[in-house]
């Protein structure tokens, strides 16, 4: 395994966890938990891959599913827990710097211009996010809260300038 599949793999666990427990707070079902757990964690990286002419990753490599169901089994196991705390949104602004790298490497790969390879890992980044929190019917994080989008953007220019 490469460093970039084994932090791909802790991102998805992110965003699985922090969808898992979005959904949890709004208390919804098992299966709706798992439902938005799975969207939150490769819906990014399954809409990079479409745009590149790739199979969704998830569809290939089953240690991805793995990982979701570990979030999703975690927030059950501990649903008592009823805010997502700090170190939550630590992991989740971590997540996101690495799948914006990831999708910025990936497009590098397929031999895609600079321009695209930045939108594609932005887009790698923010997607699951937005639509958990559309699907959980809050208000958007990255909507209302500018750094996350202009983070990923600059994570992602800065990558492509070295």
């Amino acid at each position: 395994m490469t460093l970039l599949h084994g932090l791909d793999l802790l991102s998805t666990f992110v965003f699985a966890l922090v969808g898992a427990r979005v959904a949890a707070d709004k208390r919804l079902d098992y299966g709706g938990i798992a439902f938005i757990a799975a969207i939150a964690s490769v819906s990014g990286g399954t809409l990079r891959n479409i745009f590149l002419g790739l199979k969704p990753i998830w569809i290939t490599d089953p240690s991805i599913i793995a990982s979701v169901i570990l979030a999703v089994l975690i927030t059950l196991v501990f649903r008592r827990v009823t805010r997502i705390g700090k170190t939550l949104l630590v992991m989740d602004t971590f997540g996101l710097a690495i799948a914006t790298i990831s999708g910025t490497q990936l497009a590098f790969e397929q031999n895609i211009s600079w321009h695209a390879a930045i939108l594609l890992g932005v887009i790698t980044a923010v997607t699951g996010g937005l639509l958990r929190d559309v699907l959980c019917q809050v208000e958007p994080v990255l909507l209302h809260r500018e750094t996350i989008g202009t983070s990923c953007l600059a994570g992602s220019l800065v990558y492509v300038s070295c």
